[in-house]
């Protein structure tokens, strides 16, 4: 007689949320002034930024959710691109970005955060509060760039510190919740 065994699927949203959010968190003290720029950050995003969040991506959209198969596949690729824009743009043969190309290139990025927020109006108040606030990086961002106008940085630095820190949060919660198989974390 042969046994049969179920397999669960793993849930790769928090791996996803905390590549996301431990990355941004880093970024955005360098953008508020806390740190400088180092390998640390630029590793973090090709590791957990890019990378981890690609695999969850992955891992979604094998379970068939395409809402996070295109979020954590987009946001990780969005931070391979953020990497080689700021190390080594002569890798692809191309000139450096100037500001206005960054602000272009973050308002972008702005507006495809806009439409993956609508896209969280049925979900938990904590995935709205990521999308919502990433999308305000994304806006700030564009606008330093557009201006050159440094304050703008900071402040962008520090509302992305605080939109990592809800992605970090929101992995917490569905790693945990999932422990206890019921909800321990408010989302």
């Amino acid at each position: 007689m042969s046994e049969v065994t179920t397999h669960k699927e793993a849930n790769a949203g928090p791996l996803g949320l905390l590549g996301f959010g431990m990355t941004t968190v880093l970024l955005n003290l360098h953008n508020a002034g806390v740190i400088e720029m180092s390998v640390m950050i630029l590793a973090m995003g090709l590791a957990m930024g890019g990378l981890a969040q690609f695999i969850a991506g992955l891992m979604e959209f094998k379970a068939g959710n395409t809402f996070g198969a295109t979020a954590f596949t987009s946001y990780g690729l969005f931070w391979w691109s953020l990497v080689i824009i700021l190390v080594n743009p002569s890798i692809l043969g191309a000139e450096a970005a100037d500001g206005v190309s960054l602000g272009f290139y973050m308002l972008l990025w702005c507006i495809f955060t806009l439409f993956m927020f609508i896209g969280t109006i049925k979900a938990n108040h904590a995935t709205q509060i990521v999308f919502f606030t990433l999308m305000l990086l994304f806006l700030l961002l564009a606008l330093e760039n557009f201006t050159g106008i440094h304050v703008i940085g900071i402040i962008a630095g520090i509302e992305g510190i605080v939109c990592g820190a809800s992605a970090i949060y929101t992995a917490v919660a569905g790693i945990v919740d999932g422990e206890f198989n019921k909800p321990i974390m408010p989302v």
